[in-house]
């Protein structure tokens, strides 16, 4: 449970982001570093945008912003067990409701029909039982759904298929974000010719997910630059931990004060490749400084009794048009966001009255 008032500042700090990501200048800037596919027009907002959070000692943190974010259908579920059933089936609709405004926003009236929820080698992947749920949950709904490997779909010129069935919309859950890989080839291609609808898209990444935006959104010249009002400003500095440019001239200042950085790759994701610098070997340093790498401001994530262990707590809000749909947390041990710590994993954050 966390507190109304912690609800209420992450909700602040959300709204802050997504009024700066709007704005032109915000847009042109961080269009401009990523790759062409991501300039293409695109009316759909991008499905299951997740704002990631440490509940600090002096408010919530915002870690990172990812465009598909999984386990937001398997804690619309868990709810179920914490006697919450109702607020589930709601949230479940929701979801459908969610993929039923990205397609409108592309197609308009025309009727979505089939489902492709993408990703590489889907049965191996840890939230491969997330997949089947949604495949089920879209059939509920009078949507025909397939989980497949991107390599499984072709495009004749007219539509993007699977098995010789056309595919209208494709569930993006691949970490191929500009969809440079050769298994891509067939949706990077229906998508440039606008034959198929892509949530989340490479725009949406782009707008938010480059861990580069960071900067400009912790950085209060830029901020101004930007014309952002003084209050939003105060909000967004107060809420994202300062985050800059790591450069092979500045490596002495950035090893010295290594303790209270986080390094981070620019399009990196599940904490891969990324490094809390008090455990930094010099090997790992170099590398660094020479990978276009970013640092963050630590924040430590809060901790919780879990039985008879301490566990981390990453807190994710799941957002669709700038509305927090739902709030999960991620109890983990160890340096970075892990599955792996036995009794740990996704749980409902319920807010306490």
């Amino acid at each position: 449970a966390i507190p109304a008032a912690t609800m209420q500042a992450m909700a602040e700090l959300i709204a802050a982001i997504e009024s700066v990501i709007a704005l032109p200048a915000y847009q042109a800037h961080a269009l401009a570093q990523a790759p062409a596919i991501a300039r293409l027009p695109c009316a759909a907002r991008g499905a299951f945008m997740g704002y990631d959070f440490h509940l600090t000692a002096v408010g919530p943190k915002l870690i990172e912003i990812n465009t598909n974010s999984g386990g937001g259908l398997l804690n619309a579920y868990l709810l179920a067990e914490h006697g919450k059933a109702e607020q589930g089936a709601r949230i479940r609709d929701e979801f459908v409701a969610m993929f039923r405004e990205e397609w409108r926003l592309e197609r308009g009236d025309a009727p979505l029909r089939r489902i492709a929820i993408v990703d590489e080698n889907p049965a191996e992947q840890f939230l491969a039982p997330e997949f089947t749920l949604f495949r089920e949950l879209f059939e509920e709904h009078g949507i025909a759904a397939v989980v497949c490997d991107p390599s499984e779909l072709t495009f004749d010129g007219e539509a993007l298929r699977h098995a010789g069935q056309p595919v209208d919309l494709v569930y993006k859950r691949l970490t191929d974000f500009a969809l440079d890989t050769t298994a891509s080839a067939a949706i990077r291609t229906a998508f440039e010719q606008g034959k198929v609808v892509l949530t989340p898209n490479p725009r949406a990444h782009a707008l938010y997910a480059d861990k580069r935006n960071l900067m400009q959104l912790s950085d209060a010249a830029a901020l101004n630059a930007l014309g952002v009002d003084a209050a939003t400003r105060q909000t967004l500095l107060a809420g994202i931990p300062q985050t800059v440019a790591v450069t092979p001239e500045q490596a002495e200042t950035f090893w010295a004060e290594r303790k209270r950085w986080f390094f981070k790759p620019p399009a990196g994701f599940g904490s891969r490749a990324a490094y809390r610098g008090d455990k930094l070997t010099k090997r790992v340093f170099e590398e660094i400084l020479h990978g276009g790498y970013i640092a963050q401001e630590i924040a430590p994530p809060s901790e919780h009794a879990v039985g008879e262990q301490t566990m981390k707590a990453d807190i994710r809000c799941y957002v669709y048009n700038g509305h927090i749909q739902l709030v999960a947390a991620r109890l983990y041990q160890g340096q970075t966001t892990n599955f792996r710590t036995p009794g740990g994993g996704f749980a409902p954050v319920f807010v306490a009255e």
